[in-house]
């Protein structure tokens, strides 16, 4: 049996998710969000917001083509806040205590003194009683052409996202009397909406999952310990919980993991630290198909970590920056490229360059706004990034 690994999805050129949000889209959800137009009278603005995105990202040469994750204010915008037994609390009602400070983004909020912020924690029983992603699955079929529909990826939250906030207080003990419950309803709903996304005509999931991240960060960890909080098992819980997820996929369903170090307003990020510490679990132990890596700095590390990724899945290589509007010189993404291929080659288990180099893609490193107001980068600035990798992809792979 061959172990190249399936690229379709992903293709050469890729992009993570979000993109700039037009301001008059912004201006109509914020009237939405004020009482002052119909739900109706938004999903006009969105149509054609959708409709001029998935258009440039055609252009541009993308063909795993997103709804810029418009219809969200956040992209982890879905799964909790539709789920049932989860209870929103509002920013007045926040009680830090239930806030783990040692989580990067955490102590982010907590400079602020938690202004503005608000989170879900679990009280009663999870279910999914309604559709997470279908609606928007569905939307953007109609704005697309009927032979792209089976390429269209949707990007979805991380099955882990407030449990790590919260830590033990994710969920109230008289329902999960330990983790591996709670996780074990949140996978069966993560398998239902999936199950319901295929009979869709969904192929292509990407999780959006900064926090697995933030197990590079030497201050998460440090913290973690500090409170007596194992960080090798929390990790290995978050891993059982993407498998439990994933058990009984449909062979042809491509399922992505996306990590970054935050993007927050203005491309603010979080945290820092390369990927050495969790790579050898993160490409061997999850059982996803490809891995969407931020490599647009320094804090993200080297590519030594890419030793170990195993001979049947890609990396998508996120050298292209999102949070800044100056193009990147395309020589210098080629001999990245290269670079990375080097390391994958020498790697356990050895392959041929030409073997390295066939697991690789190239995306920007993130979203160009997971946060509604976006990056310091015009619409202009990300047609031309996006341009930047399908052109950078044409020129070492001609079939991309």
């Amino acid at each position: 049996m061959s172990t190249a690994p399936k690229l379709f999805p992903p293709f050469r050129a890729e992009q993570i998710g979000s993109l700039k949000r037009p301001r008059a889209l912004l201006n109509k959800r914020a009237e939405f969000d004020g009482g002052k137009c119909t739900k109706e009278e938004l999903a006009v603005l969105e149509d054609e917001a959708v409709t001029n995105i998935v258009s440039m990202q055609r252009e541009a040469g993308i063909k795993a083509m997103t709804d810029g994750e418009f219809r969200r204010h956040m992209f982890f915008d879905g799964v909790f806040d539709n789920l049932d037994g989860m209870k929103y609390i509002p920013p007045e009602e926040i009680q830090p205590h239930i806030f783990m400070t040692y989580v990067p983004d955490v102590a982010g909020f907590q400079k602020l003194d938690f202004k503005g912020a608000d989170t879900y924690v679990c009280t009663g029983k999870l279910r999914r009683t309604k559709s997470f992603y279908g609606e928007q699955f569905e939307q953007l079929k109609k704005l697309t052409k009927p032979e792209e529909h089976k390429f269209l990826k949707l990007t979805v939250c991380a099955p882990e996202w407030y449990h790590l906030r919260h830590g033990e207080y994710a969920y109230d003990k008289s329902i999960y009397s330990n983790d591996d419950e709670y996780f074990s309803d949140i996978a069966i709903a993560y398998q239902e909406e999936f199950k319901d996304l295929y009979a869709r005509g969904c192929r292509n999931i990407q999780f959006d999952d900064p926090l697995l991240a933030y197990f590079c960060a030497e201050s998460m960890i440090e913290g973690m310990e500090e409170k007596g909080v194992d960080h090798v098992e929390v990790l290995q819980t978050y891993i059982r919980a993407y498998n439990k997820i994933l058990e009984n996929r449909p062979s042809d369903m491509t399922f992505g993991l996306h990590l970054c170090r935050g993007n927050f307003k203005g491309g603010m990020h979080f945290s820092e630290g390369g990927y050495d510490r969790i790579a050898t679990k993160l490409f061997n132990e999850i059982n996803v198909d490809c891995y969407y890596l931020e490599y647009d700095t320094d804090r993200a590390g080297t590519f030594e970590p890419l030793r170990h990724l195993p001979k049947n899945k890609t990396v998508v290589l996120g050298l292209i920056s999102s949070k800044l509007p100056k193009l990147e010189d395309p020589e210098d993404l080629r001999e990245r490229i290269f670079q990375a291929a080097r390391v994958i080659a020498a790697g356990e288990p050895k392959r041929s360059y030409e073997e390295a180099l066939h697991q690789i893609c190239i995306s920007p490193q993130c979203g160009f706004a997971s946060h509604s107001e976006g990056n310091p980068v015009s619409e202009e600035d990300v047609t031309k990034k996006l341009a930047l990798v399908s052109s950078t992809a044409k020129s070492i792979w001609p079939d991309a």
